[in-house]
Formats: C-alpha cells, sequence, structure tokens
C-alpha cells in the first residue's frame, strides 16, 4: 500500500506539473501536453512520471532541447509527501482530504519560488479546507461545535504575518503568506501551528543567510552572476512555511511537548 500511495503521488504530481505551467497562462489544463520549445505532441510513454524523464536524458526527443528538472522533481516531491500522508493512519475520508490538501501545498510552493506570489484561488481553497476539517469528524460524517481555541488558531498564525505586510507595505512579507499562515493554523492548531511559524523563520533565516554569502562563492568558483543576493533579494516565504507544516505533521511535534515536561 505505501508504494501504491507514493506511486499515485508521483502521477498526481505530473498533473500538478501541468496545473504549474499553464496556470494563469491563458492555456487549459486539459491540452495534450508538449515540448515547451518546439511544440512537438509528447506520445504516451513519453509521459511516464520520472521514468520518461530519465530515459530522454532530461531531452525532448524531437528538438533536444533540455526539460525543466521541475517535472522530475514536483513529481518524486508530491509522491513523498502522499506517502508520508499515508504513514500518518488516517481515517480513509480524512486521508483522502489530506491528500488534496497536499497537492495545493505543493502547486503553492513551486508557484512561489517560480513567480514569487501566492495565487488566492489555491491559497483561499487551502484556508477553507482547514477551517472545514475544524467542523466535521470524518471518521462519523458528522460536524460538531469547534472549540474557541480551534477556531481562533487560524486568525493567531495570520495576524503576524498581515501586520507585517501592513505595517511594511509588503517590503518584508506578502499577504499570501499571511493568508497560507491562516489555513496552517486551522490544519495543525495553534500549538502546531506556532512552532511551524517558528520553524519556518529558522529555516528561511539560515537560508538567507546563505544565499547572501553566495556572491564571495561566485566570485570564487565563477558562478553566474544571476546566482548572487543581496539583502534586497526577494525570497520566497511560502516553501520555508510549507516545509515547516510537513515537518510538524509528519513527526507530531507541538509546542506544549516542547516546554512541559
Amino acid at each position: 500500500m505505501a508504494t501504491l500511495f507514493f506511486i499515485f503521488g508521483v502521477v498526481i504530481g505530473s498533473f500538478l506539473n501541468v496545473l504549474l505551467f499553464r496556470y494563469n497562462s491563458g492555456r487549459s489544463i486539459l491540452g495534450r501536453s508538449c515540448c515547451m520549445s518546439c511544440g512537438y505532441t509528447l506520445t504516451v510513454r513519453e509521459l511516464i512520471p520520472i521514468v520518461s524523464f530519465v530515459a530522454s536524458f532530461g531531452r525532448c526527443r524531437q528538438c533536444e532541447s533540455k526539460i525543466s528538472l521541475q517535472y522530475p522533481l514536483v513529481e518524486a516531491l508530491t509522491g513523498l509527501l502522499f506517502l508520508g500522508i499515508y504513514f500518518l493512519d488516517l481515517p480513509i475520508l480524512a486521508l483522502l482530504y489530506m491528500l488534496v490538501a497536499t497537492s495545493l501545498l505543493v502547486v503553492l510552493l513551486v508557484y512561489d519560488i517560480h513567480h514569487k506570489i501566492i495565487p488566492d484561488a489555491i491559497v483561499y481553497t487551502f484556508a477553507f479546507m482547514g477551517l472545514f476539517q475544524t467542523v466535521i469528524d470524518f471518521s462519523t460524517l458528522t460536524f460538531h461545535t469547534p472549540s474557541a481555541i480551534a477556531i481562533i488558531s487560524g486568525p493567531l498564525l495570520f495576524l503576524p504575518f498581515f501586520l507585517l505586510w501592513f505595517f511594511s507595505r509588503g517590503r518584508f512579507m506578502g499577504l499570501g503568506d499571511a493568508k497560507l499562515a491562516l489555513g496552517m493554523g486551522w490544519f495543525l492548531g495553534i500549538s502546531q501551528g506556532v512552532l511551524a511559524v517558528m520553524f519556518a523563520f529558522w529555516a528561511g533565516a539560515l537560508v538567507g543567510i546563505l544565499l547572501i554569502i553566495t556572491p564571495m562563492i561566485s566570485r570564487k568558483m565563477a558562478m553566474p552572476q544571476s546566482w548572487s543576493f543581496t539583502l534586497k533579494s526577494q525570497i520566497p516565504f511560502a516553501p520555508f512555511l510549507i516545509f515547516a507544516f510537513f515537518i510538524t505533521l509528519f513527526f507530531d511535534i507541538n509546542l506544549y511537548a516542547l516546554i512541559l515536561p
């Protein structure tokens, strides 16, 4: 079953790649897949996730242009995340629900890296799913009244990001990160949610420092100038939030457990 879930995730990751490349591009996600360089329509055997990329050595068979490494990376990442969700041992409906939420997060992660923006339609869907799961019991398919802390956990995580965005006028933090934190709060609860935000800031600070010192490294190693970063460089924060979300979810760690004996 674990292997099947990984394969299922890889297949879904292939679809997410199509969505990522065509979202807001004016192209339908239902059209045939083709080479982004020459327009060659791909055959079925050229659309096998990960395998086709490796078999073709990462190049189009028609024009031999390089195929984006994003394709196998997103497929493998989605497969691994689906595998992690499987090992949470959730009720079947809750499992399927989390797989949908995971797919949305993969799209948000990659889209923010490429465009440095979080699409509203996707982040609002994720946030709504987080709120909805606070009022339903997936084991019995019955609705219940959530606790006050469950309801306010989303807004509590949203507020600091909103204030950073508001007072910096978008220079320090994007409003999309606040919307993402809103959904994370509802999914994780206040204890895990706060810890996830702390992890995200720590990881972001560490990576930011490493990226800032790359000019010295790039000069010594003759790297492209485009690889250099400065204090004014924009670094998308959603990937760090999403990374922290899955760390706290998969390892079931929360703030209370770390503070209380």
